[in-house]
């Protein structure tokens, strides 16, 4: 008899359990693409956000106690005062080292030319290297993606180089043109733009600035673009004082700090650390937009509730007298209660995997839109998004629920309620 009375509540009110269902589908698909899309989203727009630059930077220990005396800045003079080239590709090495997207190393050095003291900037534009049996290609062509060319790109073998937009109207360089350095011919390949300190200086290849400044196998500065998640209290605590179990719990999470607490093995003597305004805005930008993702979930899924309790009022309303019945012919507040308890379970199950699949072509269409990639969904959320749906449905339907329970059966039979 319980199946029967629940197969026609079905039947008969078909209109209603449409609209109800509609609604709760239409919730959970935008709380399933919230979802979906929030817990993707984290390494998407943060190999957008990559596109801005680095977010670490590698120096040599003596670089920090640089002092200034007067308007000239003083460094100690020091076989360690460098970094090793030799080492960079061991950087793809780091337990991490799947999450390093690109890094360039820079070695600065001063040239006298005929039209003055020129600051030469080496450092790789599109180098091939190789670390065990993995190839890969970095340099600022990969880091840098918004430097802005007139011409082409240089080679990491050649002695052709790129001249900053300032220096070049400064001292009348085209692209095309020569300049003499120590003897050796640079053609300008390109006039840089990048609105920085490059836009003054010539851009070449880190062997050439090496020739140049007679320092083979030296490198000023290595800046690395990581794949990070968002600083918290954990991340900023000093490995060295932590217990085993924090400090491998530090080590093997991707933060900023434990990436540049590994770049500092492999360069003995070196300091790492992150570019802080770079690395603090990322985490604002991804906990501000998981908190609208959260926000449009939340809403939706109430929105759905107001939906599914306008619904089931009415539902109520138009069958007082079958509840009247029912409670006259003997029938438990509990079993009454169950009745509509399943109709509503049913329902939301329905609309559940409804919205669940809507949800993820949403998420699908979001993520091509934005990222020109798909969203990976995950299975669990699956049962997650079915138990919304039934919290949802039987949160709208218990204001209803609890006014059937209280209907009078005499007054409901006599047409007085």
């Amino acid at each position: 008899m319980f199946l029967r009375l629940l197969y026609q509540s079905f039947r008969r009110q078909q209109r209603r359990k449409l609209l109800a269902g509609i609604a709760v589908m239409l919730g959970v698909a935008v709380a399933t693409a919230m979802i979906a899309v929030g817990v993707d989203v984290g390494d998407k727009i943060n190999r957008e956000l990559r596109a801005y630059g680095a977010n670490i930077v590698v120096y040599p220990e003596d670089a920090a106690l640089s002092v200034r005396v007067g308007d000239q800045e003083v460094k100690p003079a020091s076989p360690g005062a460098h970094l090793k080239e030799s080492s960079l590709p061991s950087i793809k090495g780091i337990f991490w080292g799947h999450n390093i997207l690109a890094f360039a190393p820079f070695l600065e050095t001063e040239v006298p030319t005929q039209s003055g003291t020129l600051r030469v900037i080496g450092t790789y534009f599109d180098k091939q290297l190789r670390f065990g049996t993995e190839e890969f290609s970095t340099g600022v062509e990969k880091l840098y993606p918004w430097w802005k060319v007139q011409g082409r790109w240089p080679t990491d073998s050649g002695t052709d180089g790129l001249v900053g937009s300032q220096l070049a109207s400064r001292i009348g360089k085209h692209v095309g043109d020569s300049i003499d350095l120590l003897g050796v011919p640079v053609r300008i390949s390109g006039i840089l733009s990048t609105g920085s300190a490059e836009d003054n200086a010539i851009v070449a290849s880190l062997a050439l600035t090496q020739q140049l400044a007679h320092a083979p196998d030296a490198v000023d500065k290595i800046y690395v673009s990581a794949l990070t998640k968002p600083e918290d209290a954990f991340a900023r605590r000093d490995p060295d004082r932590m217990t085993s179990a924090d400090r491998d719990r530090w080590y093997c999470s991707p933060y900023a700090n434990s990436v540049a607490y590994q770049l500092r093995e492999i360069f003995p003597g070196a300091h790492a650390e992150q570019i802080r305004q770079a690395t603090q805005n990322e985490g604002t930008v991804l906990s501000h937009i998981s908190g609208m993702m959260l926000l449009i979930a939340i809403a939706s899924l109430i929105a759905a509730a107001l939906a599914v309790s306008a619904a089931m009022a009415t539902t109520v309303l138009e069958r007082r007298q079958e509840v009247g019945l029912m409670k006259s012919l003997g029938a438990t507040e509990p079993a009454i209660a169950s009745l509509f308890v399943c109709e509503a379970a049913l329902l939301a199950l329905c609309a559940g995997i409804l919205g669940f699949l809507l949800g993820d072509a949403i998420a699908q269409r979001i993520g091509q839109a934005i990222f020109h990639t798909g969203i990976v969904i995950t299975p669990v959320l699956l049962p997650m998004v079915i138990f919304l749906a039934l919290l949802v449905t039987i949160a709208g339907s218990a204001v209803a629920i609890r006014r059937a329970l209280k209907l009078d059966p005499v007054l409901v039979l006599r047409g007085d309620a």
